[in-house]
């Protein structure tokens, strides 16, 4: 089992900065790979950032060169450095990690979302 619990949401104007991070109740360097996905209203959820055991990062066309994503393995811990927020960005976002089980198959194991707000 992977508990992940995330942090840092709230609300920011246009053009403001936010940074989430997630603890894991696991060692990270386990993980085959983390992210960070986000669900507006109405919309299926998307993933905006990944980053793999390997250090390969992925990013959403959307949201390339204005966040970055990080891990700090020595503190289990998954962060994204969202800056230049518009309101579009406006979601719930999600912390993902993604486990290799004895079999070889790959689980998916969400935090409970955190709430970011993007508005005047």
């Amino acid at each position: 089992q992977v508990q992940l619990r995330e942090s840092g949401g709230g609300l920011v104007q246009p053009g403001g900065s936010l940074r989430l991070s997630c603890e894991a109740s696991v060692s990270i360097l386990v993980l085959k790979s983390m992210g960070w996905y986000r669900q507006a209203p109405g919309e299926q959820r998307e993933l905006v950032a990944g980053i793999t055991s390997g250090n390969v990062i992925t990013y959403a066309d959307s949201v390339k060169g204005r966040f970055t994503i990080s891990r700090d393995n020595a503190k289990n811990t998954l962060s994204l450095q969202m800056n230049s927020l518009k309101p579009e960005d406006t979601a719930v976002y999600y912390c993902n990690a993604k486990r290799t089980g004895i079999a070889g198959s790959v689980r998916d194991y969400w935090g409970q979302g955190t709430q970011v707000t993007v508005s005047s």
